[in-house]
């Protein structure tokens, strides 16, 4: 599925964003102490060195919020003001209300839409997305996009090949309507036909095993087949993407990719023969934090001063499911 609308006069441009991470941090040498690994094999094969870890008590809506508050802050945007929220997660606070309707309410901004959408890593991208079209079309004017998860409580803490992938973490963005350009297309697409490659085979409706109701819900991926499958994958995207709106891949300034490997990162960076140093890489402080992951990295970016109003983005992301997504905004 892709949408463009090159020609249309409502954009939705990105007027703030924020970010928020945990305050324990989680290092290679200190997952070492308690699991077969080294800070080595890790860095060698992921990029990551440390992740941080939600508190105990403290909730994948807890760490939205911050997130939400100092993107809200920097668009200088009252919650009062938002006419949607739309909260990409896969490790929802509860089963129902939806995250999005417990943020909405902890923000002071009840009344407007409010809702999860859950694509797993791909989860953010596919939330801009949607809150793009509430904006294209008129009916949404600002609106709160997030990406939040706490993913390592369903990590498996003696598995070394996931547990050292994951963290926690969440960002956000103001996306408000403007006549200049803004986000100028997204794409997204999915193939449930890989759902065991990367998935977490416990549900509501599924139900648990028995051997399963005391160990909590576990991740299970079959690591060397999803990298193959998401380089593929990210590469046709990007393809996809330039395509659809007349572009260069030299037109883009700014990689902005999902933090899960460095080695899936650079690999879209060659496709694009675009130089690591264009590439935001968040990946070694924050690890793996799903749909928290692309948000994150953004709002680093920014507040770094690296990416400047009126550059070109290129945000991508490939998660379970499997779902792989892009947007490609001018800032």
């Amino acid at each position: 599925m892709s949408e463009q609308a090159s020609n249309q006069r409502i954009y939705s441009r990105i007027a703030g964003t924020g970010s928020y991470l945990p305050e324990k941090v989680l290092t290679n040498d200190d997952l070492a102490k308690f699991v077969d690994t080294s800070d080595e094999w890790i860095a060698s094969r992921t990029g990551i060195r440390e992740r941080h870890i939600a508190a105990e008590g403290e909730t994948t809506g807890d760490l939205a919020y911050h997130a939400s508050v100092r993107a809200l802050e920097a668009a200088g945007v009252d919650a009062s003001e938002l006419d949607l929220i739309v909260l990409g997660t896969t490790t929802p606070d509860l089963v129902f209300p939806s995250t999005a309707c417990l943020l909405q309410h902890r923000l002071g901004a009840n009344g407007c839409a409010a809702f999860d959408v859950n694509a797993a890593c791909s989860g953010f991208v596919y939330a801009l997305s949607v809150a793009d079209k509430f904006i294209r079309t008129g009916s949404a004017k600002t609106v709160l996009v997030v990406g939040s998860e706490t993913l390592t409580r369903m990590v498996d803490w003696s598995e070394r090949t996931t547990c050292v992938l994951f963290g926690d973490g969440a960002g956000a963005v103001v996306l408000k309507a403007d006549d200049e350009t803004g986000i100028l297309s997204t794409h997204l697409h999915a193939d449930g036909g890989k759902k065991e490659l990367l998935w977490n085979p416990v549900g509501v409706s599924v139900g648990f095993k028995e051997n399963e109701k005391n160990a909590g819900v576990r991740i299970r991926m079959a690591g060397s087949e999803v990298f193959k499958y998401a380089v593929k994958a990210l590469d046709a995207i990007v393809d996809e993407t330039l395509e659809a709106n007349g572009l260069d891949r030299h037109d883009i300034d700014w990689l902005i990719p999902h933090q899960a490997n460095l080695r899936i990162i650079e690999a879209t960076a060659k496709r694009l023969d675009m130089p690591m140093d264009r590439v935001i890489v968040t990946v070694d402080k924050h690890g793996n934090t799903s749909s928290g992951s692309v948000p994150l990295a953004l709002d680093a970016a920014i507040r770094s001063g690296k990416v400047e109003r009126g550059q070109m983005l290129l945000l991508e992301a490939f998660g379970g499911g499997f779902t792989w997504g892009s947007a490609l905004l001018r800032y």
